[in-house]
């Protein structure tokens, strides 16, 4: 493509048809009277002829040139993957919108790359926010009108893979145990049972038991057992003293033959977390500062392990860039409710 430049004296129609307006004409009223990026057909061209100017910029497109509403949408349609769609494009962006609740997955890299060529454009949400239903969560555009055929081919290319470059993984329903140790009293029990039911009521889950236990090794595994007969996929502990590693909450685990997949967490409030594997269900140990209502790593953590995929030492490091989670961070919570949201601290 190049750029033309239209001076109004000798303007004529032929001069402006099938080239791209680079800048919005105005009628005598302020209004848009045809709006930049357009690909001037006849009536365009001599409806422009009608209106107030002294010099038209245009671009001309080459035979291998493909134009922005073409363009942008084919490259939103390669980003798009599971639980989004594409919405109609606006202002030369092509929305990508959450189809469901849950939590936003983002090939960082290839968008990147795709960044890199001359022309596309794609942007996101960080990769781990929890989004809603119709949130928009990333946006495709043309920066320069048009893109040559090679370029459109090429991030087409970067885009195309087993896993899409921006999905959202929506949050599975599970039975959900909690083992708390008796020494907490039973009114922050109570306060627990109370922050844990809505939480992860939200994702679409249910408390399916709470076992109080004594701090002893065999009382604690049978309070695990007790949960593995109510059905439970995932088992919260609370109570615990993390940094103590001879806690009997984890000499219980080792008894149980579980495996610890990560003693700590890179991120704050909440960085005592701890996380397990006891037979293929997730075992979740919760900060103190996480019992009850206030909002830390322990929401970055349930979140994606009520998606149902595997949570590893590699997924617990990662919360590290953007764990620091300041009032300012609400945004990467979920919205249990507003006052969940000024939970964060400083």
């Amino acid at each position: 493509m190049h750029a033309i430049r239209v001076e109004r004296r000798a303007a004529q129609t032929a001069d402006l048809m099938g080239r791209v307006l680079c800048h919005e004409l105005r009628d005598h009223e302020g209004r848009v009277a045809i709006a930049k990026g357009r690909v001037l057909d006849a009536d365009d061209s001599q409806r422009a002829l009608d209106l107030a100017w002294t010099e038209l910029h245009l671009l001309a497109l080459d035979r291998d040139d493909v134009h922005e509403d073409e363009a942008g949408e084919r490259i939103a349609r390669a980003v798009a993957g599971e639980g989004t769609a594409v919405r109609t494009a606006s202002g030369g962006h092509w929305p990508i919108a959450a189809t469901h609740r849950g939590l936003l997955g983002v090939d960082a890299q290839r968008l990147e790359e795709v960044n890199q060529l001359d022309g596309p454009c794609v942007y996101s949400l960080y990769d781990g926010q929890v989004v809603e239903a119709g949130e928009t969560v990333a946006r495709a555009k043309i920066i320069p009108f048009a893109v040559s055929t090679r370029v459109l081919r090429a991030a087409e290319s970067i885009l195309t893979g087993v896993r899409s470059a921006v999905r959202v993984r929506p949050f599975l329903p599970h039975r959900v145990a909690a083992v708390v140790h008796e020494s907490m009293g039973k009114r922050a029990v109570d306060r627990f049972r109370d922050a844990v039911t809505e939480k992860i009521g939200w994702f679409g889950s249910a408390l399916c038991a709470l076992e109080t236990t004594a701090p002893a090794v065999d009382s604690i595994a049978r309070a695990f057992d007790a949960s593995a007969s109510s059905g439970a996929q995932v088992v919260l502990v609370a109570g615990a003293k993390a940094m103590d590693i001879l806690d009997p909450t984890f000499a219980a685990l080792d008894h149980l033959g579980a495996r610890m997949v990560g003693h700590g967490v890179p991120a704050h409030p909440g960085s005592l977390l701890w996380l397990a594997e006891w037979n293929g269900v997730p075992v979740v140990g919760m900060p103190t500062c996480g019992l009850f209502a206030q909002a830390t790593v322990f929401d970055l953590v349930i979140a994606r392990v009520l998606t149902g995929d595997p949570v590893g030492r590699r997924e617990l490091a990662s919360l590290g860039h953007g764990g620091y989670l300041t009032r300012d961070m609400a945004f990467r919570l979920p919205a249990y409710r507003a006052q969940a949201e000024r939970g964060a601290v400083e």
